[in-house]
């Protein structure tokens, strides 16, 4: 029977920077995907890291803190994350990305995104960086990556330590032992319909994009073990898809973080716009058959983001996604909504803006702490109808700051270690983005450490 130091389940960017870490350090490592290439829902993600102090940080002039970081981040969970957690993140967070530099992972660009005070999303292309992890493990002959492998069950040893992987290739089970520890990073279950039932039955309209792979597979096994679980009262969708969305080709916009407005198909505001999209999607569906547009002028569409996953909003016009229109008039005949509602509306908002407060909803900024709205006044005036979409859940197996799995006595469970999606605790009640990818790579990286420490010592 075969052994490794490692066994990795998953081949994410968790995974990936887990495989690399760990066999740099010397380990013997196996990863399995149980998918014909890498990537999960690394590679269906809008690509940015939430990381602070970084050199693209100083060289655009914008002063930030680790402090201000994870300041933003408890804000956003709504203060029910994991503290230890965010604070091994915090500890990490830029080490990480420096690491990610050295090991070719390239950041394009730097916005403003949900959730963050200054403009801290860094935006990789995830397969850019799927990629390039991946070239760094062919060079070492200590890692090795099996693919169309799905793992079936994990296995304990006399001692109680899971310390074996059963798993399948070409119809054959096969077990393999890891000497020091089974890092899960295998997704979360956002492509599971009997999970979604079980934990999230709210979200049973929202389109699903999520990775082919993430059937929660992970978390299952790790229950059959006993580990607790965290974040599940709080999964919600992602707002800002266009409802004709799918897979890759994703069809997103967040233009109410460059100064749109949301409205129903009343033609009215419904929510602050500066908050985090999660929580705007919940409020979405909570709308008259859950429909809902966002609304912006000539103003917000001068902000288009080249080639941004978020902000390219002159991509969702090539695309005749948008509705495009002269006057107010004619974009409510557009989207069958009451002009004389909707003129209301933005009236209202407006008026709100000029005397420095929003009556309805009290939106100060653009997102989260950061920007100051602007008047929708200047034609053309646009509408982009939009829903909620199950693309990642960020909720699942409890973990501590070394990545072991532990159970609800918050007890390690010997030999189980986590990373990524498959992971609760860290986000709390809401979603920074960023942050996602962001506890990935830092926690992959932890996680690994941890596990093959013991072995490498030995």
């Amino acid at each position: 029977m075969e052994t490794y130091d490692l066994i990795i389940l998953g081949g994410g960017l968790a995974g990936m920077c887990a495989a690399v870490e760990a066999g740099e350090l010397g380990a013997s490592v196996l990863l399995l995907e149980k998918l014909e290439e890498l990537g999960g829902s690394t590679v269906l993600s809008s690509g940015y890291m939430a990381f602070a102090e970084t050199d693209m940080q100083a060289d655009a002039g914008i002063t930030d803190s680790t402090k201000s970081l994870l300041e933003d981040m408890i804000e956003v969970g709504g203060g029910v994350n994991d503290p230890a957690l965010v604070a091994a993140y915090g500890q990490h967070q830029l080490e990480t990305y420096k690491w990610l530099v050295e090991h070719g992972v390239e950041f394009r660009a730097l916005e403003a995104v949900s959730g963050h005070s200054v403009p801290r999303g860094h935006i990789i292309d995830p397969h850019q960086a799927i990629q390039s992890l991946y070239r760094t493990v062919k060079k070492l002959p200590n890692v090795t990556i099996r693919f169309n492998t799905p793992v079936k069950r994990l296995l304990k040893n006399a001692e109680g330590r899971i310390d074996r992987v059963l798993y399948e290739f070409d119809g054959v089970k096969q077990t393999v032992i890891a000497a020091g520890g089974i890092l899960l990073a295998s997704g979360g279950f956002a492509k599971s319909e009997e999970f979604l039932g079980q934990f999230a039955p709210q979200l049973k309209d929202a389109l699903r994009i999520g990775g082919a792979g993430n059937q929660g597979d992970g978390i299952r096994m790790a229950w059959e073990h006993g580990a607790w679980v965290q974040d599940l009262p709080y999964l919600n969708g992602t707002y800002g898809f266009h409802p004709t969305a799918s897979g890759a080709v994703k069809s997103q916009g967040l233009a109410f973080y460059k100064g749109a407005i949301m409205v129903n198909q009343l033609g009215k505001r419904f929510v602050n716009e500066s908050i985090s999209y999660k929580l705007l999607g919940r409020a979405a569906f909570e709308q008259p058959e859950g429909i809902s547009y966002q609304v912006w002028d000539q103003t917000v569409m001068d902000k288009s983001v080249f080639d941004d996953p978020l902000y390219d909003f002159e991509l969702l016009r090539r695309r005749r996604l948008l509705y495009v229109a002269d006057t107010l008039e004619e974009l409510a005949d557009c989207i069958d909504v009451p002009l004389e509602v909707l003129e209301e509306t933005i009236s209202k908002y407006n008026q709100g803006i000029q005397n420095g407060e929003d009556p309805d909803f009290g939106r100060k900024t653009l997102t989260h702490n950061y920007g100051k709205p602007t008047p929708i006044e200047q034609a053309p005036f646009y509408a982009f109808e939009s829903t909620v979409a199950m693309l990642a859940t960020y909720a699942g197996v409890s973990v501590n700051p070394a990545g072991q799995v532990i159970n609800s006595f918050g007890e390690p469970i010997p030999g189980l270690y986590a990373a990524g999606e498959v992971t609760g605790g860290f986000h709390g009640a809401g979603y920074m983005t960023g942050s996602s990818l962001g506890k990935a790579a830092v926690f992959g990286r932890l996680a690994s450490k941890a596990a093959v420490v013991r072995t490498i010592v030995n």
